[in-house]
């Protein structure tokens, strides 16, 4: 399998498990999905009887720790970076590697009306309490194209979804930020 297939896979992947959680949260059908071209968002939806895209980014927190989620074979200098990253904070990557996805996914713009960020986090240093717990840290960027923004806790859903924009999904959680 190419780089590209995988990709299409994963955000397929990535869209059935927050659909599955979306509706046994809310009781609201998401059905059907379809991939898209790259001038819309990745996968597209229907949200009862609208249509719905979803953008979808994976967390993984850098680069080398993608590849060694993923199962790269990794380089003596990779090893190396992998473990210089263990110096830093767990919650501060966390927090950077989420701001760095929310910001440069909101500089794009989608030919489409209605589009939802779907951020599934990859990380298994991570999980959703962990996110909702510094959820107040974040820079949500003051304009993006997103009607809402929605994170998976980890790879299978098992820690669930969590809303991070708008404001006032967020504070419908049972810990407020």
């Amino acid at each position: 399998m190419n780089g590209s297939e995988e990709k299409v896979l994963l955000e397929h992947e990535a869209a059935r498990i927050f659909m599955r959680l979306y509706e046994q949260r809310y009781q609201v059908k998401m059905r059907h999905i379809w991939h898209n071209e790259p001038a819309r968002p990745d996968v597209s939806c229907y949200y009862a009887d609208q249509k719905l895209d979803l953008e979808i980014a994976h967390l993984y927190g850098s680069e080398v720790e993608a590849m060694h989620i993923l199962g790269r074979e990794l380089s003596a200098q990779t090893h190396k970076e992998l473990l210089s990253l263990l110096r830093v904070p767990v919650e501060q990557r966390m927090l950077a590697a989420l701001n760095r996805i929310i910001c440069n996914k909101a500089e794009k713009s989608y030919d489409s009306e209605r589009v939802w960020l779907v951020i599934r986090n990859a990380n298994p240093l991570w999980r959703r309490q962990d996110m909702l717990t510094h959820c107040n840290k974040l820079h949500m960027p003051r304009q993006h194209p997103f009607e809402q923004i929605w994170v998976i806790g980890d790879m299978q859903g098992v820690s669930g979804i969590l809303p991070l924009y708008p404001v006032n999904l967020l504070q419908q959680e049972a810990i407020v930020c």
